[in-house]
């Protein structure tokens, strides 16, 4: 088969396809062929040599996929060749076949294609897990998502909308700091002129709008609004109960500030760093929790758990059409290092797709 070698640690052009053995399937795993997979920001840190995959899993990239059956193993009950699937992968997703443990392999949701399916594992097990299982996220709270234009961010959105609550979002080019104008195209034409403050202006304003027209009830401009006093005056002083945070160090102290009582704040990711100084004060007057947890590390049996649980509670919603698939682009899997690129930019919204 054909697959994404990374040949070496370094920038995007280090993605190379190349012919590779196939995978096969062991006795607990199904084997699938691939018909699309999505990118999501842990495989450019793979690529870079600062992600390594868990011991015994694909070295290819790519966390999780969409496709057909091709192969189960012979203590696999539930699936059959032939069946429609996406699945949770620990890497292997960026080619032609992968082998997944059974657990972690859900039918693709009625009413979606079998390409566009590859766009909810990851981000479904990663939200449900993090804002409901562990922040018990419930109804008639409020809950604010950092980088709502995400891939992450635009599926959190929709399910939190689902559940009952009001819903905050941060929004911006967030690793992006420094005006540079650029071109990125893709199949909606250029995306903003020569003009850098002309693109920041409306590249937020568009990722708002975005976020705005798919449930979030308060946006703000993380560049031109302080997102903590924001959040007091809209809350009446209180602020939200939970927080989703992939920014990590710069944000903690203000993401504390911008907590209610018996508030929680989940941390998915370190776009900003790693190292941040916090006031415990603020944790121990207003009962505070403040947790950190990744997906791809996590044991089989706790993911088929996560999986399980998704398929229960976050499947009926996209099944009901309240939680649709975002995909900013389509891009074939000879030009993942493009797609990196994307990516990188911060330039999309929602999910980027490679298909083989």
């Amino acid at each position: 088969m054909k697959a994404v070698v990374i040949t070496a640690p370094g920038g995007p052009e280090v993605l190379q396809l190349q012919q590779v053995d196939d995978p096969k399937a062991q006795e607990d795993e199904v084997l699938i062929r691939v018909e699309a997979t999505a990118l999501n920001r842990a495989d450019t840190l793979q690529r870079k040599g600062l992600h390594p995959p868990p011991k015994g899993s694909s070295q290819y990239p790519g966390l999780e996929c969409s496709g057909t059956v091709e192969a189960v193993g012979k203590s696999v009950t539930r699936w059959k060749v032939g069946d429609q699937v996406c699945a949770l992968l620990s890497g292997g997703g960026y080619a032609e076949k992968v082998a997944v443990p059974a657990g972690q392999v859900l039918p693709v949701p009625p009413g979606i294609t079998l390409k566009d399916a590859a766009s909810f594992p990851e981000v479904a097990c990663t939200v449900w897990s993090t804002v409901f299982m562990m922040s018990r996220l419930s109804a008639g709270e409020t809950f604010l998502i950092h980088g709502g234009s995400s891939g992450i961010g635009t599926f959190a959105i929709q399910m939190a909308k689902y559940q009952g609550v009001k819903v905050f979002v941060t929004a911006g080019p967030l690793v992006d700091y420094f005006l540079k104008p650029r071109f990125i195209y893709d199949n909606l034409g250029p995306m903003f002129s020569y003009n850098p403050l002309q693109y920041y202006s409306s590249g937020n304003e568009e990722k708002l709008a975005y976020c705005k027209d798919i449930g979030a009830d308060v946006c703000i401009n993380y560049k031109t609004e302080d997102f903590v006093a924001r959040v007091k005056e809209e809350t009446g002083g209180k602020g939200v109960d939970v927080i989703l945070d992939n920014v990590g160090g710069p944000y903690l102290q203000r993401n504390i500030d911008s907590l209610n009582v018996d508030g929680r704040l989940f941390v998915i990711g370190f776009m900003g760093g790693t190292v941040g100084q916090v006031n415990l004060g603020g944790l121990l007057a207003r009962r505070l929790t403040v947790q950190a947890a990744g997906l791809r590390n996590r044991s089989l049996e706790n993911k088929a758990h996560i999986v399980s649980d998704v398929e229960k509670n976050v499947w009926p919603a996209i099944t009901a059409g309240k939680v649709k698939p975002v995909v900013y682009k389509y891009v074939p899997l000879s030009e993942a290092a493009e797609a990196h690129k994307l990516m990188e930019s911060s330039e999309h919204i929602g999910k980027i797709l490679l298909v083989p």
